[in-house]
């Protein structure tokens, strides 16, 4: 008995025709699969690409200013990193300018504004928090903060959520020593575009 099934299998192994209809649908289903798994891995590769180098360009723009900035210069800012990401998903924006202070050993922050609906403000309370990821700077010198965060949504669904994207990029003023915020700094931080400031230019 044992040796008559072991002929059916041989013969089975040899056999080499086929029903074409068949195998498609055996194979079919697996290489979509395969295919809609490759492409959304590779969608979502290539956004978090996106999103790095929109940060560094909006980073480095800012730091080569050599007069204040407003509101409408950041909200411009803001529109050119939304086109240089995917339109179709959700991006914010903040950016901040921070400064390190030797004699209390802290961060402060010289001003910070946001755009979009998923980041806050920094403060001179709650930048203490992102410490460690900042760069070691002399006493008072100052970094620009860029940060962007985008929710991304997988092309196919294969068992990932959205995709939040965050990206912190910091550079160093380029031609002056302060990137300065034409509007009212107040006590926690935070700009405002009203009236020029003194204490930031």
């Amino acid at each position: 008995m044992s040796q008559f099934l072991i002929d059916i299998l041989r013969r089975f192994r040899r056999r080499e025709e086929g029903n074409v209809s068949v195998e498609v649908a055996f194979y079919l289903p697996f290489l979509l699969g395969i295919f809609a798994a490759t492409y959304t891995l590779f969608d979502l590769f290539r956004q978090e690409t996106v999103n790095t180098k929109a940060a560094y360009t909006i980073s480095d723009l800012i730091s080569r200013e050599t007069t204040a900035l407003n509101d409408d210069f950041i909200t411009s800012m803001f529109t050119l990193a939304q086109l240089l990401v995917r339109s179709d998903s959700s991006l914010s924006m903040r950016v901040s300018v921070i400064r390190w202070d030797e004699e209390d050993n802290r961060y402060f922050v010289d001003w910070s504004v946001e755009r979009g609906d998923l980041l806050d403000v920094w403060t001179d309370g709650t930048i203490a928090t992102v410490a460690g990821d900042l760069p070691a700077m002399p006493d008072q010198e100052r970094v620009i903060l860029v940060e962007t965060w985008n929710d991304v949504e997988p092309a196919f669904n294969i068992g990932f959520s959205t995709r939040n994207i965050y990206n912190f990029v910091f550079t160093r003023p380029r031609f002056a020593s302060l990137v300065a915020f034409e509007g009212e700094i107040f006590s926690d931080g935070t700009a405002h575009d009203d009236d020029i400031d003194d204490s930031v230019m």
